[in-house]
């Protein structure tokens, strides 16, 4: 079974969910990274795949691909790291990149390299849906892999719909149309649409992302989704503590209390 589906169906709920960006802080922190989280209790990670153009990230995650670029990252670099990366741990994994570097790569070599490393699935999160049902679903199905599409608070409930329907792990349902990064809280109306979506009964589970940092915001979130994903925080985290570990357990305790 796919990890990813593995995990939902465990009934697990407050689901913590981390992004990273590979190659940050330094080049060969990836594993580290993944082991400690791992050890911490984080449930799922994303792994994100450094670009020169993040458009949906905000300043921090933007600054993380920056620095990770100039530290030499690579998708071979990554993968290379990544090769040995089942020994040390069963906790679902996603690639999360965008659509250039993706297509430069070819998608399904993308796809045949993911299920070589143990990856789980992919966040892509500039693919138009309708070229993702066309091109890219079919050769995600495949490889028995899962894609996970993005839903807003301006997504009519229509195409929240056909959203999830073309999803396939779980739908990720970003708390702001804006850019990602940390809020100390979610006011009434990023609350009354965490319970629209919730009203919907979706056939995936979902995750929100976007401003989550602490336990008010972790909260508020996993009280109408399964779990949070959290990413700027952690990236602010790493940059503030001198290790990995020290980062993990810093914005764990903030988060879980």
């Amino acid at each position: 079974m796919n990890r990813i589906d593995r995990l939902f169906q465990s009934g697990k709920k407050d689901i913590l969910s981390i992004f990273f960006t590979a190659g940050f802080p330094k080049l060969d922190s990836t594993m580290g990274i993944i082991t400690t989280l791992d050890a911490e209790g984080v449930d799922l990670l994303e792994i994100g795949v450094p670009f020169s153009d993040p458009m949906a990230d905000g300043p921090v995650i933007q600054h993380s691909n920056q620095v990770a670029l100039e530290n030499g990252m690579s998708q071979k670099v990554l993968f290379e790291q990544l090769k040995d990366v089942r020994k040390h741990t069963d906790m679902p994994l996603l690639f999360m990149g965008y659509i250039n570097p993706t297509l430069q790569y070819g998608f399904e070599n993308l796809c045949k390299k993911a299920v070589e490393l143990g990856i789980d699935g992919f966040i892509i999160p500039d693919i138009p849906l309708d070229i993702y049902k066309e091109e890219f679903d079919p050769i995600i199905k495949k490889y028995d892999l899962r894609f996970v599409l993005l839903v807003t608070p301006e997504t009519p409930d229509a195409r929240v719909h056909e959203i999830d329907e073309a999803s396939s792990g779980f739908v990720y349902m970003v708390s702001s149309a804006s850019t990602t990064g940390a809020q100390k809280s979610f006011n009434e109306t990023k609350q009354a649409y965490f319970k629209r979506i919730e009203s919907l009964n979706l056939k995936n589970p979902t995750l929100v992302g976007f401003g989550v940092s602490n336990k008010e915001t972790f909260d508020a979130a996993a009280a109408h989704s399964r779990g949070c994903i959290i990413g700027s925080a952690f990236i602010r985290s790493l940059e503030e503590h001198a290790t990995i570990q020290e980062a993990a357990k810093a914005l764990i305790e903030k988060v879980r209390g």
